[in-house]
């Protein structure tokens, strides 16, 4: 089992930042990519943001590249936690949304509970 706990969403003017955090307890050396999904009020799917490799290697929507930037501090031992960041410049009205933090393991997806994000003047 795998537990997310997001923190660092908000309102936001245009132009501002936001940095959310996600930290994942349980059996967090079983997980290898983890990444944002978000989802804007009134659509009905999730839409993939990032996603990050326990290499770290990345990937990004089209419409985020050079404004959000995910990291990740995996955990070395048994008492810590394994973290996924996502630093949010440049915010659009656009961006506005909840975002979901998802972790990947061999058999199974987990997810956060997610955390809104507004981008509005």
């Amino acid at each position: 089992q795998v537990q997310l706990v997001e923190s660092g969403g908000g309102l936001v003017q245009p132009g501002g930042s936001l940095r959310l955090s996600c930290a994942a307890s349980g059996s967090i050396f079983s997980i290898y990519n983890m990444g944002w999904y978000r989802q804007a009020q009134g659509k009905q799917q999730r839409e993939l943001v990032t996603t990050i490799t326990s290499g770290d290697r990345t990937n990004y929507l089209d419409t985020v590249k050079a404004r959000f930037t995910i990291s990740r501090n995996n955990a070395k031992t048994d008492n810590a936690n394994n973290t996924v960041y996502l630093q949010m410049n440049s915010l659009k009205p656009e961006d506005t949304a909840v975002y979901y933090c998802l972790a990947d393991v061999p058999t199974q997806q987990y997810w956060g509970q997610g955390t809104q994000v507004t981008v509005s003047s």
